[in-house]
């Protein structure tokens, strides 16, 4: 257990107005695939009761789940909720409603997955920039297992295609009572195998140079705040990092980091949100020569930044916010295994640590409810 200073309020507690958001706190909830939607996308009551219960907790901003964007290559699980139907709409709706009736905003993440697709019901096989096999295995707690398979090389209009299911499921996202959108542009799914150089070999207008490699991530976000308007709240999450390689780190480092962090800016995003795949975010954001990516995305663009990665921790939350490291803290494991965190640090009482177990054999609200209810029995 994590014990807590409650001498004085915590800076993570105070609001912020940031992106076009009024928060109650700097704490928003993380996006973690729960891979518990309906078979057909659709998320379910006991989803709606999940994201509830982090705004009964106190959280001031909760993100979703990465949501698949169109009917074709876009859905990376089974049981993976969707953005894409009137059905799928309809069932955010009770999500939003929820959560807003509990005091906390919402934003919904739009993702496409790329190569790192390990359950479509809609098309067979993957695509991704070139046909590389990505590293490493797919992910048991996912549903999947045994290498991923090559991609087949997105043509011309797979990329149209893409950009247009961002764009749509945008639109739904805001029919379904969302405060805004996140695009999904980190942690090796499509997005990222674009700018990552191993991954992206194409010769086109869409590989080779930086900036070149970053151009569809630039295109969805110029596409999308086309179609929701200048005042509607757009994201992007970036990591160096990857769900199948937590080690990778942007070739130019802090020359790659003012690039791609600019171009995104002036393509029309409303904050980002810099994720640390699976490390603290000491370890993760720190650059050579001391400075932080997220305090350089702060200073390049001038957006609010959410920091990411051990952020349950109070000192170091504190002193994020604090130093100038990050405008919001996200949190994962730590919202996890504490819905209730703000309430928490606010009263100073002491913070469960997270069990992995949460998340075997399997990612699913159903298995994390089990440990529970098992937890529980224990202790009494």
């Amino acid at each position: 257990m994590t014990t807590i200073d409650s001498g004085a309020a915590h800076p993570a507690l105070k609001p912020l107005h940031a992106a076009g958001l009024d928060l109650r706190n700097r704490l928003a909830v993380a996006p973690m695939t729960r891979v518990s939607a309906a078979p057909d996308g659709t998320p379910t009551r006991q989803m709606a009761e999940y994201y509830a219960a982090f705004a009964r907790g106190g959280f001031g901003l909760v993100i979703t789940e990465g949501t698949y964007t169109d009917d074709r290559y876009s859905q990376g699980y089974f049981n993976q909720p969707g953005i894409v139907t009137d059905g799928h709409v309809a069932a955010w709706r009770e999500v939003t409603e929820r959560v807003h009736a509990a005091g906390a905003r919402t934003v919904q993440q739009l993702m496409h997955a790329g190569a790192l697709s390990q359950g479509n019901p809609y098309r067979p096989g993957t695509i991704g920039p070139s046909a590389v096999a990505p590293l490493r295995e797919m992910m048991p707690e996912y549903g999947g297992s045994g290498p991923w398979p090559v991609p087949r090389e997105m043509t011309a209009a797979d990329i149209d295609e893409a950009v247009a299911g961002f764009v749509a499921a945008a639109g739904n996202s805001l029919r379904a009572g969302f405060d805004g959108v996140e695009v999904h542009a980190a942690n090796g799914y499509l997005l990222d195998q674009f700018l990552t150089d191993y991954t992206n070999r194409r010769t086109d207008g869409y590989g080779g140079a930086l900036l070149d490699r970053l151009r569809l991530t630039a295109e969805v976000v110029k596409a999308v705040r086309a179609g929701l308007g200048p005042d509607a709240v757009i994201g992007v999450r970036l990591s160096q990092g990857k769900v199948n390689d937590f080690t990778y780190r942007w070739p130019g480092g802090a020359r790659d980091a003012e690039v791609i962090f600019g171009a995104l800016a002036e393509a029309g995003a409303s904050y980002l949100h810099i994720a640390s795949e699976g490390r603290a975010w000491v370890e993760s954001a720190t650059l050579d020569g001391g400075a932080t990516i997220t305090a350089l995305a702060r200073r390049v663009t001038g957006l609010p930044v959410i920091a990411n990665g051990g952020m349950h921790d109070p000192a170091q939350a504190a002193e994020v916010l604090e130093d100038g490291h990050a405008d919001l803290l996200s949190l994962g494991h730590g919202a996890l295994a504490n819905p209730d965190l703000p309430r928490r640090l606010e009263s100073g009482a002491a913070l469960a640590e997270f069990d992995r177990r949460l998340l075997e054999p399997m990612a699913t609200l159903d298995n994390a409810e089990r440990h529970r209810r098992e937890r529980a029995g224990a202790v009494s």
